[in-house]
């Protein structure tokens, strides 16, 4: 094993550390964030997301204040947002909290947690004990085929449906609604509460959270597990713009420095968590 290069990237790392603790990158005067700003639980105008939160931490890091850019995430996302800027003028924003890793339209920085999607439904029906995937497909048929299954369109969960043969059971949600109100946990906040759907299946910070919130049904979430032919868990890094490479260390220091902190706010959110992979995926969370 040649130890030169290992030794050489850990004191490359360490040293980017200690700068991300104190000093802002030259000429950087705000820790600017692109945001969708009808997007809990990661953004919200009111700062009160899983990214505004981390924003806030990274950004006393570097002694900067955080400003933020917003324009729905719908298609052309990273567009109007990280490489929006007229001639003569700044970048709007210059970092992405929550991307795939593997996503291609920017720099991706390390993984900095990994979730899955969940299964999400009320205690007290006819989904009492399921307690896994495996648990949901043992059903009895008769119960089974009654379901209605809440999902987003082109999401993993209708590839499982599929594989399952449970298409007919599966209610399909618009998850890029041109309506700049619209948000993904309405399948949660509003179908699934309101009795429209028995079960809904989501990507895990959103069925963490919004399970939650609901306080006219004690809802169950439980993690759906990857199998042959549908991935159901992705790891989630942030994004920078290309040919930043100093930006894009500083940032992955930061992650690396408040690892710590930013587990405990995905806990708090109620985030289900996997154990993070070395190898990135790209992915259809969110």
């Amino acid at each position: 094993m040649r130890l030169a290069p290992l030794l050489a990237g850990a004191l490359a790392l360490a040293s980017a550390v200690a700068q991300a603790q104190t000093t802002p990158q030259v000429g950087r005067t705000e820790f600017k964030v692109c945001q969708d700003p009808n997007n809990m639980p990661f953004s919200n105008p009111k700062g009160e997301g899983i990214e505004n939160r981390i924003a806030e931490l990274f950004a006393k890091d570097l002694g900067l204040p955080v400003s933020y850019y917003s324009f729905p995430q719908r298609m052309a996302f990273v567009r109007n947002t990280l490489r929006y800027k007229l001639p003569g003028e700044d970048f709007r924003c210059d970092i992405i909290m929550g991307v795939p890793s593997g996503f291609d339209q920017v720099s991706v920085t390390k993984p900095y947690y990994r979730s899955t999607y969940a299964l999400v439904f009320p205690k007290g029906g006819a989904l009492d004990g399921v307690k896994s995937t495996a648990d949901l497909l043992a059903l009895p048929a008769a119960t089974l085929k009654k379901l209605r299954i809440g999902v987003g369109d082109r999401s993993p969960a209708t590839e499982w449906l599929a594989h399952h043969d449970l298409v007919d059971q599966g209610v399909p949600f618009p998850m890029l609604s041109p309506d700049p109100e619209h948000y993904p946990g309405q399948l949660i906040e509003r179908e699934l509460a309101d009795n429209r759907v028995d079960a809904a299946i989501v990507w895990g910070p959103i069925a963490g959270w919004f399970a939650k919130r609901v306080k006219s049904r004690e809802l169950v979430v439980v993690p759906m597990v990857s199998e042959k032919g549908v991935k159901f868990d992705f790891p989630m890094a942030m994004g920078v713009r290309y040919g930043e490479p100093q930006w894009k260390q500083q940032i992955e220091a930061l992650i690396e420095k408040r690892r710590p902190e930013i587990q405990a706010i995905l806990r708090d959110f109620g985030v289900p968590m996997l154990e993070l992979e070395s190898a990135p995926a790209t992915s259809s969370a969110r």
